[in-house]
């Protein structure tokens, strides 16, 4: 009976060891504790040192996470300017690449990143958008300096260009799916749930890296969400203007200028839906995004290739359009 009593009372004391393993306690003078959960703890850190999402997009001296390719003219001084990895597979890295890269899996650009000593780091893929997300995350960090290759090799040279030219698509068109109302605000939810048995927000954060880079990158297809979209909670990430002048899949928030953690935007997204997925022009903004919010708790994913592959051949498009004469014809070596 003895024996017994003492499993019942271990089990009445598991809860409050896991609660106060995850979260950092406060004593109180009653004897009482007030616990910190382990999202606030990041995010404290994260706001005292620039790693809100408008940081991350662009950096204290400036730097947006993407740069084009260079002019002919300037290819020298850009390769010069970065330490550049390729983070595609190794069969078509070595088939193509950029001059002076170094062909790094994806999983492993944290190990990497030292090596650049300082050198501002250019990450490459197929389209930009891995290589955004990858930017993300190194950003997040303290590589802040890093940025992705802007169409990815699509844009470096035509013959490397098939990933996008066989991704543009105009399946919206006329889609049930497709509408141009208004923009409804979006509803206020809580903060995502982080299980951490740390107490410092810089361990949390650097874990919720590790585990984001260990996933890879998390995307849906543009035909996935416009056929079925109440299965996802939708961020449509354009300007205001365009979120009616082009369209929009149906039911989809806007959350853009808001959609950080100083003054609480993010909160406009449900940590419990079951896939939160951000779209905008290219698929390349929306990985950035998409990247950052799994980091925070979200179960997030990237619209691959954007409004690109949702409707390519919208009237209403003004800049970010891919076509084949994006492209340019830099040098490649193998």
């Amino acid at each position: 009976m003895k024996k017994l009593s003492l499993f019942l009372i271990g089990l009445l004391l598991i809860p409050s060891l896991l609660l106060t393993s995850c979260d950092r306690g406060d004593d109180l003078s009653d004897g009482s504790v007030i616990t910190t959960p382990a999202f606030s703890l990041m995010k404290d850190y994260m706001l005292a040192n620039d790693l809100d999402l408008d940081k991350i997009i662009v950096n204290a001296e400036g730097a947006k996470f993407v740069t084009g390719a260079p002019e002919e003219a300037d290819l020298q001084v850009f390769l010069d300017k970065y330490y550049i990895i390729d983070i595609r597979s190794a069969a078509d890295f070595g088939t193509s690449h950029i001059e002076g890269a170094k062909n790094v899996p994806f999983a492993n650009i944290l190990d990497e990143a030292p090596v650049a000593g300082g050198q501002p780091i250019l990450v490459v893929c197929y389209t930009g958008q891995t290589a955004c997300y990858g930017t993300a995350l190194l950003r997040l960090s303290g590589y802040s300096s890093t940025q992705a290759l802007k169409w990815g090799m699509s844009g470096w040279n035509s013959a490397t260009a098939g990933a996008w030219n066989g991704a543009i698509g105009d399946p919206a068109a006329g889609h049930a799916n497709w509408d141009y109302a208004d923009a409804t605000a979006a509803p206020v939810f809580g903060d995502p749930d982080i299980s951490s048995f740390e107490t410092e927000g810089e361990v949390i954060l650097n874990n919720r890296i590790a585990q984001v880079i260990t996933e890879g990158f998390k995307g849906f297809s543009s035909t996935e969400v416009l056929d079925s979209p109440s299965d996802y909670y939708i961020n449509n990430y354009f300007n205001s203007t365009d979120y009616t002048g082009f369209g929009h899949i149906t039911g989809a928030y806007r959350i853009l200028e808001d959609l950080l953690l100083a003054g609480n935007g993010y909160q406009g997204l449900d940590p419990d839906a079951n896939a939160v997925v951000t779209y905008c022009y290219t698929g390349q903004t929306s990985a950035v995004v998409t990247a950052w919010l799994n980091v925070l708790g979200y179960d997030a994913y990237s619209l691959k290739f954007g409004m690109n592959g949702l409707y390519n051949s919208n009237p209403a498009w003004v800049s970010n359009q891919w076509s084949e004469s994006v492209s340019k014809n830099l040098p490649l070596v193998n």
